[in-house]
Formats: structure tokens, C-alpha cells, sequence
């Protein structure tokens, strides 16, 4: 049996694209694959497995030497599981930058495009038996793409992802603005979570001149809900990044509806990085950043030290 699975910290992509490739995989390939995940759902994709009634992968902790998998919508070792290079990986299906450091037992198909969404990936490389997709599978997808592309605003967006949300929108019978109001609610209801948990729910740790960060995106339409507990927040940061072994926590919150970022300042590092990187000048212990949506596209590529 083939386990499929993104990246740790997982978003509604890293949990929707591993359910609609192993449905490919077992219905379409007649090869025997499951979805997993390798952590809890964030709120958003939470609401999307219990609006389409598909139930929750089960979650792992590693993988065990000689395990068939696909990794999909990441190709990082550090988000994925510590044995990685032990498994049998036979395939990766990603739109991030090629980061290295997998090593693999065998040849295997590895489709990387600048996308922004995985899930539009998978379509593609499904040909026309995309068409075989049950109602949910195509719910899923459509949410991937909501998901990522912040309802088309992110610049990562591109025609071929707008495209294909609109056609299956359209053949679910969904109205794009009121469904993705309702994943983005479900996104910025963070009340259950401790700053620590926060930090890390959508988080990827990242190496720029030698200095390591976790970078944080809290993406929502409520972002006094989390910058009310900015000052727990800094607070926290220090101890999670000890506990991660990293210099620095970045914590950006996207607010999707302006279409900018805060970004919490919490020692003199991240202070020095927010002007170097972005061309500002911080007082005090947050900075806006108009425009910035995407870590991606606009964050990783901008850092430096």
C-alpha cells in the first residue's frame, strides 16, 4: 500500500492533495494508496474534510525503511518525516522551489511546476480521467485552490488555477465568494490554540546566510483575533525557537482582505531582517507590509540577514 502525504503543519493543501492522489492512485491506477498526514489539520482544513465528508487521514509520525510513498506539495526533509531517505519514495508531485537533501533507493517521477496550487498539478497530470473525480474529490481540490491562491489574490495565483476553480465551482453548483468566505472564517477562528501552537500551525523552517528561521503565516480575515495576543505572542517565540532548534520565529499575519502582512518584532534580528529584507523602518514591535501575501513568492525569496 502506497501512503501519500505533504508536508508537516499541514494546510488544506497538504491535506486535500494526498486524499485526491490517492484516490487517482486506487481508483484510476488500480494501485493501493491512502492518504496521511503528519500532524493535525489546520481549522481551515478541518472544515473542508467535514464540509465535504471526507474523513481525516490518519496522522503518522515517520515512516518505516522500505515504505512505498508519495510526498506531495513539498519536496523539504525538514517537513517531512525523519526516515524519509529510508522509504521507498516513488514519487513527488510539489510547486515549491527544489530545495535537496532526498535521497532516494530508486529512480522515481518528480513533477515540480510554478503553480499555485498542487492540487491544479494533480488535475493536469491526470488527463481526462480528471473527469472521474466523485463530488468530494473535486470539492477538495476546489478548496486546495482557494485555499493557496487566497481566492485569486495572492500573486502565486495563475490563469491555469484560476481556470480550473472556476470549472469545477461551476460543476459543483459552488459559489466561489461564499464558499471561500466560509474556509477563510474557519481559518481565522484561532481561538483554541496557544501561542506556542500558533507559531508552528503553518510554519517552514528555512536557512538564510546561515541563520535559521521558522517562518509563520497566520493567513485570516479577523487579524485583530491574533494580533490581540501579540504580546503573548513575542513572548512565546523565544522558547519555540529553542525548542526548534532555530535563531529566529518570523510570524507574518496575512490579512486577506486588505492584501498586506504584520509582521511581530520580537529581538533586534528580526527587526534587522524586516528592514534589510523588505525596505523599511520598524518602531516599535510590529511593521505592515502592504502587499505581502505569500510566503512562497514574496517572504522566502525576500529574507535576508
Amino acid at each position: 500500500m502506497i501512503q501519500v502525504f505533504g508536508h508537516k503543519a499541514p494546510d488544506t493543501d497538504s491535506t486535500g492533495s494526498p486524499l485526491i492522489w490517492a484516490w487517482y492512485l486506487s481508483e484510476i491506477k488500480g494501485q493501493p494508496a491512502e492518504a496521511r498526514l503528519l500532524g493535525e489539520p489546520n481549522t481551515e482544513a478541518a472544515f473542508v474534510l467535514d464540509h465535504w465528508d471526507l474523513a481525516k487521514p490518519q496522522i503518522i509520525a515517520d515512516v518505516a525503511e522500505g515504505d512505498d510513498c508519495v510526498i506531495v506539495d513539498t519536496n523539504n526533509p525538514a517537513e517531512l518525516p525523519a526516515s524519509i531517505n529510508d522509504a521507498n519514495v516513488l514519487q513527488i508531485i510539489d510547486h515549491h522551489k527544489l530545495t535537496g537533501g532526498l535521497q532516494t533507493k530508486t529512480p522515481l517521477e518528480m513533477t515540480i511546476r510554478p503553480l499555485a496550487c498542487t492540487a491544479t498539478l494533480m488535475h493536469d497530470l491526470m488527463g481526462e480521467n480528471a473527469a472521474k473525480m466523485p463530488k468530494e474529490i473535486k470539492g477538495a481540490m476546489l478548496s486546495c485552490i482557494l485555499s493557496d491562491t487566497l481566492e485569486f489574490r495572492s500573486p502565486t495565483t495563475t490563469d491555469v488555477d484560476r481556470k480550473l476553480a472556476e470549472d469545477l465551482a461551476a460543476d459543483l453548483g459552488i459559489s466561489i465568494p461564499d464558499y471561500a468566505a466560509q474556509m477563510f472564517a474557519a481559518k481565522s477562528d484561532v481561538s483554541a490554540f496557544s501561542e506556542a501552537e500558533l507559531l508552528r500551525m503553518d510554519s517552514k523552517e528555512y536557512e538564510v546566510g546561515g541563520v535559521s528561521f521558522r517562518v509563520s503565516v497566520l493567513e485570516t480575515t479577523s487579524p485583530d483575533q491574533i494580533l490581540s495576543r501579540k504580546d503573548a505572542l513575542l513572548a512565546a517565540m523565544p522558547e519555540v525557537a529553542s525548542e526548534d532548534k532555530v535563531n529566529e520565529v518570523l510570524l507574518f499575519v496575512v490579512d486577506i482582505l486588505k492584501e498586506e502582512a504584520t509582521l511581530l518584532i520580537s529581538s533586534d534580528l528580526s527587526r534587522s531582517v524586516a528592514e534589510k529584507s523588505f525596505d523599511v523602518t520598524v518602531e516599535g514591535d510590529t511593521v505592515v507590509l502592504p502587499g505581502v501575501m505569500s510566503r512562497k513568492k514574496q517572504i522566502i525569496p525576500a529574507l535576508k540577514v
